[in-house]
C-alpha cells in the first residue's frame, strides 16, 4: 500500500514528495481514522483531464481535479488526477500561490477518497472547512 505520484502530458515535476505523502497519510489516518491503501496522484494537462472527464464522466468541460474512488473503508484507495494548467490559472484568479492551490486541490481529492462530498451547499461548506483544517496541518512533523 502506497502513495504514488506520476505525470501525464505535462512537464510538471512534484517536489517534496515525501512530505506530501506524510501529510496525506496523516490526513487519512489521524483525521479520518482510516488506512492508506493504493493512491495515485497524477499531474496532467488540461487536455488530458478533459479527455478523462469526457470519457468517464460524460462531462465536456475543464476542471482542476477528478477523483476515482476505489476505497473499501477503512482502506482508502483511488486515483486523484489534477490539471496543472487549471491549478496555475486558478492560483492567479484566487490570488494565491501555485503551491497553495496545488495543495488545496490535492487535499480536496484526498478528502473525496475519505468520503467527503461537495454536491450541495452544505457539503461544499463542510468540504471547504476540511480543506482549510488539513491545509493547516501540512507542516506538522
Amino acid at each position: 500500500m502506497a502513495i504514488h505520484f506520476s505525470s501525464q502530458q505535462t512537464s510538471f515535476c512534484c517536489v517534496h514528495k515525501q512530505a506530501l505523502k506524510k501529510w496525506i497519510t496523516r490526513t487519512i489516518t489521524d483525521g479520518y481514522k482510516f488506512v492508506v491503501g493504493d493512491i495515485s496522484i497524477v499531474f496532467c494537462s488540461d487536455e488530458y483531464l478533459l479527455q478523462i472527464n469526457q470519457q468517464y464522466l460524460q462531462h465536456d468541460f475543464y476542471t482542476d481535479v477528478i477523483t476515482f474512488d476505489y476505497s473499501q473503508l477503512p482502506t482508502v484507495s483511488g486515483d486523484v488526477l489534477m490539471s496543472i494548467d487549471t491549478i496555475r490559472r486558478n492560483a492567479g484568479e484566487y490570488h494565491t500561490t501555485f503551491e497553495q492551490e496545488l495543495h488545496r486541490v490535492m487535499i480536496h481529492g484526498i478528502l473525496h477518497l475519505c468520503g467527503e462530498k461537495d454536491k450541495t451547499p452544505a457539503q461544499q461548506k463542510k468540504m471547504r472547512e476540511a480543506e482549510n483544517r488539513y491545509l493547516q496541518t501540512m507542516d506538522e512533523k
